[in-house]
């Protein structure tokens, strides 16, 4: 296997992953609108699916490195814009004479500007951490005990994502009380979903570093969310 690496490999597993990884994320933003009980917690309905995009960051940083995992976050990132734009666009669609559920539809798909806001940033923030801590972890641990990663990585991220997105999407319009609730609540879950589904993601990494002949060390690599030689591209394209 190969020990180190920084590019981004096309293989068709990878290319699964990362569909898959959009596919749960750009849903779960979707269905996160109606807040659920669940036995005694107070949840919001993506946590049905969103852990498994965690999942699957795990999997693409722990298989193929942070330097692709961090390519395909920003793939969700703009996959999410998208979805976004293409919802507004057919809500603003007149509707047909005789369709009579138009306000419904907007209601239930429609998401104001402070929801899509706080959606992204909570996004962006919790998969960079959870795919940072998990790559520096594979790091400090030689490689060994992939459970401390998943799980340690997912402690942070999660913990972020639940915090940032529930206060900056509903201060004002929860009360404090119950916001610290839906938090608290969110990350117990999203974390025992981690735990529970730790002999899954040893199955599929071990699975992949067998296929794939690969198993990344980010030794050297450049673990900001927008790496440099990006950002001297962007400004050179600006500058022309």
């Amino acid at each position: 296997m190969r020990a180190s690496s920084t590019r981004i490999h096309g293989s068709p597993l990878l290319l699964a992953v990362s569909a898959l990884f959009v596919a749960t994320l750009v849903t779960s933003n979707i269905i996160a609108v109606k807040i659920a009980t669940v036995g005694p917690l107070t949840v919001p309905a993506a946590i049905v699916i969103f852990p498994l995009a965690y999942l699957f960051g795990d999997v693409l940083t722990e298989v193929w490195g942070y330097a692709t995992a961090r390519a395909v976050i920003w793939s969700g990132f703009a996959a999410n814009i998208v979805a976004v734009l293409f919802i507004a666009a057919a809500i603003g669609l007149p509707a047909g004479g005789g369709y009579a559920d138009q306000a419904a539809y907007a209601r239930i798909l429609g998401q104001s500007p402070r929801l899509v806001v706080a959606s992204l940033v909570a996004y962006l923030m919790g998969e960079f951490l959870n795919s940072f801590v998990l790559a520096r972890l594979k790091l400090l641990t030689g490689g060994r005990f992939l459970w401390t990663r998943t799980i340690g990585s997912t402690l942070v991220g999660q913990g972020v994502d639940s915090f940032l997105f529930i206060t900056l999407a509903f201060t004002g319009v929860l009360p404090w009380s119950l916001m610290l609730v839906i938090i608290r609540d969110l990350w117990a879950v999203k974390v025992a979903y981690e735990v529970i589904a730790t002999p899954l993601t040893y199955a599929i990494v071990t699975f992949l570093k067998r296929v794939e002949g690969i198993d990344t060390f980010d030794r050297g690599t450049d673990f900001s969310p927008i790496p440099g030689s990006a950002l001297r591209s962007l400004v050179r394209s600006v500058a022309r």
